[in-house]
């Protein structure tokens, strides 16, 4: 069943393999999909969506597993596949028409697996500091950090693996900038979901999406096409990496975004505009 909400947000499911989907929908022209990473949900883009809604459907939903989208079996093992299954069947609902994607974090990696494998699904990919380490000289450290960080949750809880997955990836010692918005209700709202998503994260999704290995070979065929994206103030930071990594192997420059690794929730305005440049290829 289709909802309203007073600010014209119209939310509904999507009954997939496995799972029900939770998503929301608003304003109108071009469909643009936004895929949360890790732990978030659709709340996570609700400012950047405000500012985009009047250029595009601005299409935004849980991933299977967080938050209000249920799975069938709640210790379902995460798969990339399926996640990326999951977002073309989502566009599906919106007509044949590719459509444009912004993917950010781990959210870039599952976009990443949908324009490798629906290319047809997608016109255009902004992949937001995916962190695909296996793409870094020292894989090898990064792959015993995923495990030392899986270790950490299963013998102290999601607090504790947290902090260590925050001290070590750089993202806990973050600045917002000077100018960053105060968050909107929405977002406050998807910060107090996430605290019930950490345990499904670190048990079930940290290591399959941090080991995903983008298929660089498919995605160079210039169909959809690909836009990696970096925070301007991310510099260092193991996504930010990882991200220049995968642009080098696509063989294109990385479009540098206002802000750092959530740059769309602190600059939602700056980002927005960048965005709709990168999508209109004048990034």
């Amino acid at each position: 069943m289709t909802q309203l909400s007073p600010a014209g947000v119209r939310s509904s499911t999507l009954d997939v393999p496995g799972a029900k989907l939770y998503y929301e929908v608003q304003g109108a022209g071009p469909v643009l999909l936004t895929i949360p990473g890790g732990p978030a949900d659709a709340g996570i883009f609700a400012a950047l969506a405000e500012r985009l809604a009047e250029r595009c459907t601005v299409v935004r939903y849980d991933p299977r597993g967080n938050s209000r989208s249920i799975l069938d079996d709640p210790a379902e093992e995460q798969q990339m596949d399926r996640h990326g299954d999951d977002a073309a069947r989502l566009l599906a609902v919106f007509g044949d028409q590719p459509a444009f994607v912004l993917g950010s974090s781990g959210g870039a990696q599952i976009g990443l697996n949908l324009a490798a494998r629906h290319p047809e699904r997608v016109k255009t990919l902004v992949a937001h500091e995916p962190p695909c380490v296996q793409l870094l000289p020292n894989a090898e450290e990064h792959r015993a950090f995923i495990d030392e960080v899986y270790e950490t949750y299963l013998a102290s809880g999601a607090a504790e693996a947290m902090q260590k997955f925050l001290a070590v990836t750089g993202l806990g010692a973050g600045r917002k900038p000077e100018n960053a918005v105060p968050p909107p209700p929405e977002l406050r709202e998807s910060f107090a979901r996430m605290q019930g998503n950490f345990d499904y994260f670190f048990a079930h999704g940290f290591r399959p999406i941090s080991q995903y290995v983008p298929d660089v070979e498919t995605l160079k065929s210039g169909k959809p096409g690909i836009v990696i994206g970096v925070g301007e103030t991310s510099a260092g930071q193991i996504a930010h990496r990882t991200a220049m990594a995968l642009a080098e192997r696509l063989g294109i420059a990385p479009v540098i975004f206002p802000g750092g690794h959530g740059g769309y929730n602190d600059m939602p305005a700056e980002f927005a505009k960048k965005l709709q440049a990168a999508l209109d290829g004048e990034s």
